[in-house]
C-alpha cells in the first residue's frame, strides 16, 4: 500500500448519513439494513458528528435488561435524538492527505473511521476496514 497515495484513493463515497433531529430508531434501521459500522452526522452537507455502532449499542445496553418491557424500549428508541449519542470532537481529514496520516491517527486514538470533508462539507469516510481490505488485495 502506498501510504503517501492520498485518502481519497481508499474512501468510501456513497455515504448514508442522518441529522442530529432523526431518532435513534432510526439509527438502528440504518445498522440493521447496511453493512456499516459509522454514520455521519451531517446538517446541510457540513459535518457536525458521527454516531458509531458502538455509540448505538451502548446507548441501548444503557435502559434495556430483561426486565425492561419492549414497549418502554421502543419508546425512547423513538423519542431519543441522534444528536443525544453522537460523537462531536472528531477527527477529519481532507482528501488530498495521505493514507499515512490517517494510519497515525487510527493508531493514536480509539476510534475506526474518520470523516473526509472538503470545504468544510463531508465527501467520504475512510475506515480500518479500508485500510485492511487493500492490505489484503495487494
Amino acid at each position: 500500500m502506498d501510504l503517501l497515495a492520498p485518502v481519497s484513493t481508499l474512501m468510501s463515497e456513497n455515504l448514508i448519513s442522518v441529522e442530529r433531529e432523526d431518532t435513534i430508531k432510526e439509527v438502528e434501521q440504518l445498522f440493521k439494513n447496511h453493512r456499516i459500522h459509522h454514520i455521519p452526522v451531517v446538517e446541510d452537507e457540513k459535518l457536525v458528528g458521527i454516531v458509531s455502532k458502538s455509540d448505538y449499542l451502548f446507548f441501548k445496553r444503557g435502559f434495556n435488561d430483561q426486565s425492561t418491557d419492549n414497549r418502554i424500549d421502543e419508546f425512547r428508541m423513538k423519542t431519543h435524538k441522534v444528536e443525544d449519542i453522537m460523537t462531536k470532537g472528531i477527527a477529519k481529514l481532507e482528501p488530498h492527505e495521505r493514507i499515512g496520516v490517517a494510519v497515525e491517527v487510527f493508531k493514536e486514538n480509539l476510534f475506526h473511521a474518520i470523516p473526509i470533508v472538503k470545504e468544510g462539507k463531508l465527501v467520504g469516510i475512510i475506515t480500518t476496514f479500508d485500510i485492511i481490505r487493500k492490505l489484503s488485495e495487494e
